[in-house]
């Protein structure tokens, strides 16, 4: 596993933007994209505020003889086709769906594709229909008649947009992709885990690229009802959604939901740099996977101590051949609430030490959101584009920081080198990802 791997095209697909040209803007900004909700109506709802995406039209973002299938895309498959357009061109790749009439930049066989998904919850509209035939005299839900006549009133293809793999098929038929490629589901640890598999792919040589990342949309009234249940959303700050979600703060009061992700292209640093116009904005230097144990949650938040997110990053920096000190920014998971951030805090400080505090930590999700599946892609996305353009985004929210951490601040130019990319996702996996800068 010696070949090198680089990052090439960043498709962040978040409320701040379609791309990564209005996304970095807005962090450099310091603009946060959460708002009042305006997909459904959150009247019932404790938290009333998310980040969405700008309305857009997929009909955009495909070719002509693809439209009637974007007719069978969930609005996460469509999410997933517009990161991986945008990643696909920012990379400078000819793809079947980029430029039909050009020759493609890889062999179908040499390019995988590996997306992390989320649980995609049905269109309130398609069902009711459906649910409307299934019912008893006295109203009551019949799951009889549900069998028998209510599940006839959903279209024949129904169950084609909500499969979570139909985002790697869309993605992968659009760009002609035939090497390796797999659908990860384990919540927010979704992008990182998926990333991951692509680099080890790459690695060894099973493919030259890959289009890898993940995206997800809970801006919906059954999938917004769950994260509601999870207790993890801010319900305090509807009426100041700016200053809703505040990563690694003492006065944390919860997160805010982020529509979105995003797809990125990894790539064989070898097989780069035989092609041109393409620019790389970091190496991946390692991956690093783990599992939370925490008994007295079923692992519904990290243990207090960390044990499991610090393996991970150790894991990681070992692979990297690096040390604590060689790390110069930090894009931890850190969404806003105490049981997370507690326990992420407590592992970077056991590894990390008094030098902690002089480590540029962002606060991604106070921009964006949580994008769920999508969240490691926007952290990595980010991430890249600092070391290639050596700034460091806005750090919202971040007035009374945990003790031990770095305050947040406007935008700065900075000396970066080496970044550690970490996500935890809802249920205990952990990931790590350092990437490294590329001079030119």
């Amino acid at each position: 596993m010696s070949r090198r791997v680089v990052i090439t095209g960043l498709g962040p697909v978040t409320g701040l933007g379609l791309g990564i040209e209005p996304n970095w803007a807005r962090a450099i900004a310091g603009t946060s994209a959460i708002e009042p909700i305006q997909a459904f109506d959150p009247a019932g709802f404790d938290c009333r505020i998310a980040a969405e995406v700008e309305p857009f039209k997929i009909r955009d973002f495909v070719p002509k003889t693809y439209r009637k299938a974007t007719k069978v895309m969930a609005r996460d498959i469509e999410l997933a086709v517009v990161a991986a357009d945008m990643a696909a061109r920012d990379a400078k790749l000819s793809t079947p769906s980029t430029d039909d009439q050009a020759q493609p930049s890889y062999a179908s066989d040499r390019v995988g594709c590996h997306i992390g998904a989320g649980l995609i919850a049905g269109e309130i509209d398609e069902l009711t229909a459906a649910l409307h035939q299934a019912r008893h005299d006295d109203g009551s839900f019949d799951m009889h008649k549900w069998g028998q006549e209510g599940i006839n009133h959903l279209t024949p293809l129904w169950l084609l947009k909500y499969l979570p793999n139909m985002l790697a098929c869309h993605v992968t038929i659009l760009h002609g992709t035939q090497g390796p490629s797999n659908t990860i589901t384990c919540g927010e640890s979704s992008s990182g885990l998926s990333i991951g598999e692509s680099l080890r792919v790459i690695q060894r040589s099973s493919a030259d690229l890959c289009f890898c990342g993940g995206v997800e949309s809970k801006l919906n009234p059954m999938a917004f009802l769950r994260q509601q249940l999870t207790e993890r959303l801010n319900t305090t700050a509807n009426d100041d959604p700016g200053q809703a979600v505040r990563p690694f703060d003492q006065n944390a009061a919860g997160m805010a939901i982020g529509e979105g992700g995003g797809i990125v292209v990894l790539e064989a640093l070898e097989t780069y740099q035989q092609r041109s116009g393409a620019r790389a904005y970091a190496e991946v230097l390692s991956f690093a996977a783990s599992q939370t144990f925490h008994r007295a949650t079923k692992n519904r938040t990290p243990d207090p101590a960390g044990q499991a997110i610090g393996a991970a990053i150790t894991h990681a920096l070992n692979e990297a051949n690096l040390t604590p000190d060689d790390i110069d920014l930090i894009a931890p998971f850190g969404i806003g609430h105490r049981d997370w951030d507690g326990p992420e805090a407590v592992a970077l400080q056991r590894i990390f030490g008094d030098r902690l505090a002089n480590v540029a930590i962002t606060g991604n999700k106070a921009l964006a959101g949580n994008c769920g599946a999508g969240a490691g892609a926007v952290d990595l996305a980010f991430t890249a584009q600092a070391l290639y353009t050596q700034t460091l985004p806005a750090i919202l929210n971040r007035d009374h920081p945990i003790p031990g951490l770095r305050a947040g601040g406007a935008s700065t130019q900075a000396n970066l080198q080496h970044a550690l990319v970490c996500a935890t996702g809802f249920g205990g996996q952990n990931t790590a990802i350092i990437l490294k800068r590329l001079e030119a």
